[in-house]
């Protein structure tokens, strides 16, 4: 499904991305890890378009998208949560969700399986939100509004950026029984979160960054089982 290969990426005179490479296959849930300023969410904004990479190559279902405009790569089917929700604060809960529908936005082969009640049902809080303006809701609202937001435009790839981050305990656990919920229907997602036990549970597979490149792969019974690992690449 997505294949990024030896992706770089600078800021100014300043690289951050070191030949970055990783697969994530259809169905799968795949994390991306790393102590804060290792190049996790550069590596993501360099795959959204973004960030302009000044090296290497993403392909979706054998699509390269290198070097496409950002609107563009969404509608190819990678479905962003970023960093800071970015909703919409003077539209309706429903309004942030219906802007987003794929067929408003008009993505070749689109299967329009979401629609606003079905992240309702996912979300039910939001449903009671439903007509609250986005600048209304709570953090959690906030951040479950922006994960329908990117499944309303029905992506092949689901890609969460530290989604539970700085949210009470009951939202965050929320919003993992949907992760897992997406899961159970075949959803690929992409992760980047400091949630490790979390992380193990529900991904199938690791990357762990260090200094903006890839140093370790593996699946969770691995990454469970190496404490140094943890220690070393994770602050754990």
């Amino acid at each position: 499904m997505l294949a990024v290969r030896d992706l770089e990426a600078r800021y100014g005179d300043t690289q951050v991305l070191y030949g970055v490479s990783f697969d994530i296959d259809a169905g799968e849930v795949v994390s991306l890890l790393g102590r804060n300023g290792m190049g996790k969410t550069t590596t993501v904004r360099s795959i959204m378009g973004l960030t302009r990479a000044s090296a290497g190559s993403v392909r979706l279902d054998g699509r390269a998208l290198t070097g496409a405009p950002s609107h563009m790569i969404a509608r190819a089917g990678l479905g962003l949560v970023p960093e800071g929700r970015q909703i919409f604060p003077n539209l309706s809960t429903r309004e942030n969700l219906a802007v987003a529908d794929p067929g408003k936005a008009g993505r070749p082969g689109a299967r329009n399986t979401w629609t606003v009640e079905r992240v309702f049902a996912l979300f039910p809080g939001l449903a009671e939100r439903s007509a609250s303006a986005g600048a209304q809701l709570s953090g959690g609202e906030q951040q479950m509004l922006a994960i329908g937001r990117a499944l309303m435009t029905d992506p092949s790839l689901l890609i969460l950026d530290e989604a539970t981050e700085g949210l009470a305990p009951l939202v965050r656990a929320a919003i993992w029984q949907a992760i897992e919920s997406l899961k159970a229907e075949g959803q690929s997602i992409l992760l980047i979160d400091k949630n490790l036990d979390a992380l193990l549970r529900i991904a199938d597979r690791h990357y762990v960054m260090e200094k903006g490149r890839v140093v370790w792969q593996g699946d969770s019974p691995a990454l469970a089982g190496d404490a140094s690992l943890q220690s070393r690449y994770l602050g754990l």
